[in-house]
């Protein structure tokens, strides 16, 4: 079955905002990676990623347009969709103890860069933050 995730691209003083996940098995250990998660059934892109940030950040996402998509070509054949929150002001203090979801998932939160981390997906380390605003073409990633 396709599983459909949408991420958060939060960018401030050329910085992403990251999370390390606390670890629910080996897959999920010593990496960073951007908001969101995945899909209910039926659910739209950009609702659903409102969903996941305000779940992990308690903070109301402004989405703007769709920067990257990645596919898997395995067994899942699993799909993200990366979009640009453009109200990255707003994500400066973030109290995961408000948040629905962000102390049982979260173990680390904050602006990093993201060439210092190891960062998953592993594109995102390819190009600084403000080049990743300046472009105009939505870029698709394709792993098998």
């Amino acid at each position: 079955m396709r599983r459909v995730a949408v991420r958060a691209i939060i960018i401030k003083d050329d910085q992403m905002l990251l999370v390390k996940l606390k670890a629910y098995n080996k897959a999920s250990q010593g990496h960073y990676c951007t908001i969101g998660g995945g899909l209910d059934e039926g659910e739209d892109l950009v609702e659903g990623l409102k969903r996941e940030v305000m779940e992990e950040t308690g903070i109301s996402a402004e989405v703007g347009r769709l920067l990257f998509v990645q596919q898997f070509n395995d067994d899942s054949d699993n799909l993200e969709f990366f979009f640009h929150v453009t109200n990255s002001d707003d994500f400066s203090n973030i109290d995961l103890s408000k948040t629905s979801h962000g102390q049982i998932e979260i173990a680390e939160i904050g602006f990093y860069d993201p060439k210092e981390l190891h960062l998953l997906p592993a594109f995102l380390k390819d190009v600084s933050p403000s080049d990743i605003l300046k472009s105009t073409a939505t870029q698709v990633f394709t792993y098998s």
